[in-house]
């Protein structure tokens, strides 16, 4: 009887054991390991090779859009299509303005001033946007395309609308001793229709439109 006690009392000091003599693992550890071990696949899988196999396929098929869609004029690159760039000389045409900082068209800081339509901040803004066109123009008096006188979502647009390209025809020639229709004509040439017939709005790249500008004087 007594030996039948210690001989209980010894198993259950110490504990479950295999038929080794070698004690099982946990639940807690049977876990951990291959949530560790699918943790580091995973990592290597989505943080390194597939972006590497996504851009090398990239660089093949679309070589300039991986690349930046840079403009290169003369063996320098003066910018990308993707993103806008302020111009002031009444000889150029004008972006649409940004609300980035600490500059215009930062792509470190993309966004826009999400100002309300009632807020005193944004209509200052348009104002002196708008004061700012009619003194580069004071003969046009035409109605201002509103995407001349408002920034947009990202703050790097490099396209403006048809309206606004056609809106600054009148200043940029005669800036530049041109015939307005030629420089119509100009815009017409760099305009871009919608995605696929439906998506977006008829535009045009205002630094590639400059560019053509610089070509023709």
């Amino acid at each position: 009887m007594n030996e039948s006690s210690g001989t209980n009392h010894d198993a259950r000091t110490r504990g479950p054991r295999d038929g080794g003599g070698v004690a099982h693992e946990g639940p807690a550890k049977a876990i951990l390991r291959p949530a560790i071990a699918l943790l580091l696949v995973m990592t290597a899988l989505l943080g390194i090779v597939y972006p590497f196999l996504v851009t090398g396929i990239a660089s093949v098929i679309f070589p300039a859009q991986a690349a930046g869609s840079l403009i290169v004029r003369n063996g320098r690159i003066v910018g990308s299509r993707l993103i806008g760039q302020p111009f002031s000389n009444p000889g150029y045409f004008w972006s649409r303005p940004s609300a980035t900082s600490p500059q215009p068209y930062n792509g470190l800081d993309s966004g826009g001033s999400n100002l309300g339509p009632l807020n005193p901040a944004l209509i200052t803004a348009v104002q002196a946007r708008i004061a700012a066109l009619r003194a580069a123009d004071p003969g046009n008096d035409a109605r201002i395309p509103v995407d001349l006188v408002t920034t947009s979502a990202s703050g790097l647009d490099p396209d403006i609308s048809l309206a606004a390209a056609y809106y600054q025809a009148g200043r940029v020639a005669r800036a530049r001793g041109l015939s307005v229709g030629r420089v119509r004509a100009l815009i017409a040439a760099h305009a871009k229709g919608r995605l696929l017939g439906v998506l977006g709005e008829p535009r045009v790249n205002v630094l590639e439109l400059n560019l053509a500008l610089d070509q023709i004087h």
